[in-house]
């Protein structure tokens, strides 16, 4: 096993807010009390409670919330189901948990490579010849693409803004069209293994791995190998389907109108077929709690495998990336964690190793795809870190 060490974050997590207390939009509907099931102190429960408190506003309209600490658990809920009614959030709601899906993928590779199924090393290439063309010379190991260093360019999507997104909600984009035409791109214009570059079609590339090497569908071999040794009995993959089915909190997104004001569209409806084994998850707090400790705790993926969620690629300047995971160092600790967002909803699940800190969350973003920073989800993660 190679020998690496995190380096420090040049963007660490968020510890404090600058932002002060944030003013009710015009559009928001009254906010709806603030709900916990702890029953004792746990670390910095009032800051928590602060954090979500105030909900809707103009960033958010909801959020989930569950930590685990030495000094105990905290789960709360604030904000509201939809903006048509005053209803409180669902505490049990299910969301679109984004790139947190590639935690689920990785784990089924390296659950597959426990099994001798497939073989971490080996190219890719050899795999899925069908996919590759011969200007791809150099070997993309299954790890490159674990990690981030494939070289393989981004595939096509259906736009490039949130209009042109939004106008296909309700049409198919295959996986297998989205890896074509990015192989079609050519490779990158550096070896595999030596730059880092996140990008979604290294799981995309994935999930037609696991399809390849068990003769089955990607959504059955994650539920089988991963969400059931989890317990994730409330998660799913939708495929085509643009709902989201059982409990769930609307999503909307934030576009401003031609005359300046801001409208909030439900965007809670959306196909996400072309996300497939990088982002199409969908699943709750609960779930993705017992998800981030049990794998952790290496009841899903075993030792030697294992560490390749904790590991970064060697020689590879500032890489942060392990198979599924991203570390942030914060406060004298390593947490080791995933972010995900989809319109409408923002996600995140991470702690410490040792599980000694954890952190998940659900945050109904009114801008989940934008490029800022959004102060609901900052709050809950500087409170929770305390």
């Amino acid at each position: 096993m190679r020998a690496r060490t995190p380096a420090v974050l040049a963007a660490s997590v968020v510890l404090a807010l600058a932002a002060g207390p944030l003013a009710a939009p015009a559009f928001a509907a009254p906010s709806a009390p603030v709900s916990s099931s702890a029953d004792r102190k746990g670390p910095a429960e009032e800051a928590l409670r602060a954090a979500i408190a105030g909900l809707p506003n103009q960033y958010a309209t909801a959020a989930l919330v569950r930590v685990g600490t030495p000094g105990g658990d905290w789960h709360g809920s604030a904000g509201v189901r939809d903006l048509t009614g005053d209803g409180p959030a669902r505490p049990d709601a299910r969301f679109r948990a984004g790139s947190i899906t590639k935690v689920v993928t990785a784990a089924t590779v390296l659950r597959l490579a426990a099994q001798d199924e497939i073989d971490l090393d080996a190219p890719v290439q050899g795999y899925l010849p069908d996919l590759f063309t011969p200007e791809f010379e150099q070997p993309i190991s299954v790890r490159h693409l674990l990690n981030h260093t494939s070289g393989i360019k981004p595939g096509d999507g259906f736009g490039d803004d949130f209009a042109e997104v939004y106008a296909h909600r309700y049409e198919t984009l295959t996986p297998q069209q989205v890896a074509a035409s990015a192989i079609a791109k050519g490779p990158e214009d550096f070896a595999p293994g030596t730059r880092q570059q996140y990008l979604n079609i290294n799981y995309t590339i994935l999930g037609l791995l696991i399809e390849k090497v068990t003769g089955r569908s990607y959504a059955s071999q994650a539920t089988r190998l991963v969400l059931r040794p989890a317990g994730m009995h409330h998660t799913y993959f939708p495929g085509t389907d643009p709902r989201i089915r059982g409990p769930h909190n609307r999503g909307y997104q934030a576009v401003e109108r031609p005359d300046g004001t801001t409208e909030l569209v439900d965007v809670t409806e959306w196909n996400q077929a072309d996300r497939w084994a990088a982002g199409d998850m969908i699943s709750t707090t609960a779930d993705l709690e017992r998800l981030l400790t049990k794998l952790f705790r290496g009841r899903i993926v075993p030792q030697p495998e294992l560490e390749e969620m904790f590991t970064t690629p060697a020689g590879v300047p500032g890489a942060t990336m392990s198979a599924g995971l991203e570390y942030q160092e914060a406060d004298g600790q390593v947490f080791w964690g995933k972010s995900g967002a989809r319109y409408g909803y923002s996600a995140f699940i991470g702690g410490t190793r040792d599980l000694s800190r954890t952190l998940v969350y659900s945050v109904n973003s009114t801008d989940a795809k934008g490029t800022a920073r959004n102060p609901v989800a900052d709050a809950i993660t500087a409170a929770a870190l305390r």
